[in-house]
């Protein structure tokens, strides 16, 4: 099998790497930015240094914050429209996966005549977008190095799964610091979530001998700090560790694929507007465990790796040591049931769950997980999860 492996040109990692950003939009050719946000980065005051930064470096910056938690057609659409009154040059996504996934979306749909439905999928973007720069806040979706975007149809209530090297920055800025006042809550689910990118591009059918090593180094970080940096925010060396894992975790499953947990999660997104980090996180342990038989000795080296099973014990017990180690670490970081989360009860759920499994399946990702799962079996997962 041939493995095609992309990730942005350039990658800058560690302390204070955004305040590159004005030297990066300029090497890129920038005049005026557009830069995508949200409201917390706007309160936050990151927003406002950001636009400082270029405007001394005699780069426009306008700013679009509109984005919402799992962004929509919407939100890519408005934007669009704000970056080509400005006259744009240049997008700058900054903050979790929805900002940077709608900059993303906002950037090749400025070059590209073409409705956003028509980008879902693999390889349907035709032409390069708008140079990117892309700088993470949280250290969970590694968004800031996929080729990959989900946008939400607010039409279909769908979530649609963008995939094409033309989604790529063009340069990534990767800096700890800006995760440092992430509340715990928010640590816990992307933390679960870099974990969920590690395992999934370890397992997916589609792993290859440039992603494993990406994928086993994510996986060993977030299982060293994690649990720090949820219970010690401060911990300087657990959040640049965790930062670090997120861009593993982001440049392993993008060049392998994700499978089953991310298939389930969109239409639960979607559908319950559940975040997509915490969704990933309630279906880690039960879709582990239904999947261990298709990938046994994949599944008992993660379970080694994140210290589940020594590594002396036989492969069969050392797998299924796992999905019991993923919900005491769901335990242990308050992290409880679907139910939990969800408003709706129990009678409007079992009414969405065809639904939900057919849009799963139609994502693509369920048929990279070790077991290839039927839509029957899907709903019964859901159910299990519940």
């Amino acid at each position: 099998m041939t493995a095609q492996f992309n990730v942005p040109s350039t990658i800058l990692v560690g302390e204070g790497a955004c305040q590159q950003l004005a030297a990066q939009a300029a090497r890129l050719g920038g005049r005026r930015a557009l830069l995508v946000t949200d409201v917390t980065m706007v309160s936050s005051g990151l927003a406002g240094r950001c636009v400082e930064q270029l405007k001394a470096a005699s780069i426009a910056a306008t700013l679009f914050s509109s984005v919402q938690p799992d962004p929509t057609d919407k939100n890519v659409q408005d934007g669009l429209a704000l970056l080509r009154k400005e006259n744009c040059d240049l997008v700058i996504g900054l903050g979790g996966g929805s900002p940077m996934d709608a900059a993303k979306v906002i950037a090749v749909a400025a070059t590209n005549d073409a409705p956003l439905r028509e980008f879902a999928g693999y390889h349907r973007i035709a032409k390069p977008g708008l140079p990117l720069i892309l700088i993470p806040t949280t250290a969970g979706t590694g968004s800031e190095v996929t080729k990959v975007a989900v946008i939400t149809d607010t039409g279909r209530d769908v979530k649609m799964m963008m995939l094409d090297v033309h989604l790529l920055a063009r340069a990534a800025l990767v800096d700890f610091e800006l995760s440092l006042t992430m509340p715990a809550s928010l640590t816990a689910h992307v933390g679960v979530d870099t974990l969920t990118h590690g395992i999934e591009a370890y397992v997916s059918r589609k792993a290859n001998a440039l992603t494993d090593p990406l994928a086993t180094e994510c996986i060993r970080l977030t299982a060293s700090h994690l649990f720090t940096a949820w219970q010690e925010p401060g911990n300087r060396a657990a959040r640049e560790a965790m930062m670090l894992a997120a861009c593993l975790g982001g440049m392993a499953f993008a060049n392998s694929s994700v499978c089953l947990v991310h298939g389930m999660s969109r239409p639960i997104g979607a559908v319950f507007h559940l975040a997509h980090g915490l969704s990933n996180a309630l279906l880690l342990p039960e879709i582990t465990r239904w999947s261990l038989r298709g990938a046994v000795p994949r599944y008992a080296q993660v379970a080694r790796l994140v210290g589940a099973a020594a590594n002396a014990v036989a492969d069969e017990a050392a797998a299924a040591a796992l999905p019991e180690y993923l919900g005491r670490l769901n335990a242990r970081l308050g992290i409880g049931r679907l139910r939990d989360f969800i408003k709706a009860g129990q009678a409007e759920f079992e009414q969405k769950l065809t639904a939900m499994a057919e849009a799963a399946l139609a994502s693509g990702s369920p048929q990279n997980n070790p077991v290839v799962p039927s839509a029957g079996e899907i709903v019964e997962l859901y159910r299990k999860v519940w």
